[in-house]
């Protein structure tokens, strides 16, 4: 967001991200900063839309050390519609266990993924596992546009990644009439060190709304750790973290970072359906490295999100202090939010994870509210 919510913001909270854990929620954040944001809000309004930015790479510029293909003076973002966008937007991470030709057989199955696609603005997917580069646009065409009175559905797809045969995707799915992506800079982060079994998939994204609003832009680092090398790819998203983060896209920073995916944090929690005498709030050294992130904030804090209501396994981090943009977040409970009740197996046949997500503000800043809360 804008460095001038930033500063205001500093001004008003000492500390921040993981003093969240010690009784600050990030609600309580949203609520310091109303005063904030409602003087720095005319100013945002007087900005109008984001503008396109020349650049003075003619060979493409970098980001994270991946060099896109962007001709010089090429616009920023497509132009912005003639209507507007809902006030804000729910982004998703989801990993749809071994997504491939198996669920696909399963037309029941593919439904009830395009129901939990449609549910949100932008969703990271994780642990997409086939041969078929037709893969997701198939499902896209077959399921999830089938029903398009919300919105037509797009997505960016990374390539297979992994040291083994059994490789992995990531994708983007998002809502073309209330999100749109950079055209060039979608990649996949660069691991020169091996570090990581797959590199993680970053994109940047903003809404679109109109004048006199600002979008709120957005940066989406998403992740699929190896469960079997935690800790070491905990401590080197640190680093993948503040690559993306310092890396300039046309000539300026991006400081709404979000980290999101399966991150096999082995937190035990419970469900509304699974009691867990052994629960306990997510804490800083289930993150490793990647806690010392200043300002770094969890939204899943003690929710179980594997499908049997054990494990706090994914979630979204944000750069708390800057990202005054947030509004809620929650795990969806497949068993009771597609319309039909579920039995654990029945939704086992759809992932062993459950989506999580984080409602955002569509304009930066935050400097109107969802009517909702």
């Amino acid at each position: 967001m804008q460095r001038i919510v930033s500063l205001a913001l500093l001004a008003v909270l000492v500390g921040g991200g993981w003093t969240a854990l010690k009784g600050i929620s990030p609600q309580s954040v949203q609520q310091a900063v109303q005063k904030v944001g409602a003087a720095v809000g005319p100013v945002l309004a007087q900005q109008g839309q984001v503008q396109a930015t020349p650049t003075n790479n003619p060979g493409g510029q970098t980001f994270g050390g991946y060099v896109s293909q962007q001709t010089s003076g090429s616009p920023l973002f497509a132009p912005a519609p003639t209507v507007s966008a809902p006030p804000s937007i729910r982004i998703a991470s989801f990993n749809i266990q071994v997504f491939g030709d198996k669920k696909a057989s399963k037309p029941y199955v593919m439904r009830a993924l395009a129901q939990v696609v449609r549910s949100f603005d932008v969703i990271a997917i994780q642990e997409i596992r086939t041969q078929d580069d037709n893969f997701i646009p198939k499902f896209l065409r077959d399921y999830v546009n089938v029903n398009a009175a919300t919105g037509v559905y797009d997505a960016r797809v990374s390539d297979r990644l992994g040291r083994t045969n059994s490789t992995e995707q990531y994708a983007y799915l998002f809502n073309t009439a209330t999100v749109e992506v950079h055209p060039n800079f979608c990649a996949v982060v660069p691991d020169p060190q091996d570090r990581l079994h797959r590199e993680p998939y970053a994109a940047l994204f903003r809404t679109r709304v109109v004048a006199p609003y600002t979008p709120f832009t957005f940066t989406l680092i998403n992740i699929h750790t190896d469960p079997d090398e935690v800790p070491q790819e905990l401590d080197a998203l640190y680093y993948v973290y503040q690559q993306v983060q310092r890396s300039p896209i046309d000539g300026a920073v991006e400081d709404d970072v979000i980290l999101l995916g399966d991150l096999n944090t082995e937190v035990p929690a419970a469900s509304r359906y699974t009691p867990n005498e052994y629960q306990r709030r997510i804490a800083p050294s289930d993150f490793g490295l990647l806690a010392r992130i200043p300002g770094i904030a969890p939204l899943i804090r003690n929710q179980a999100t594997n499908a049997r209501g054990t494990r706090l396994y994914d979630n979204l981090l944000i750069p708390s202090l800057q990202t005054v943009e947030y509004l809620d977040s929650g795990v969806m409970d497949l068993r009771s939010e597609l319309g039909y009740q579920l039995t654990l197996e029945q939704v086992l046949e759809i992932s062993d994870h459950l989506p999580v997500w984080g409602k955002f503000s569509a304009i930066e800043g935050g400097s109107y509210r969802s009517a909702s809360r």
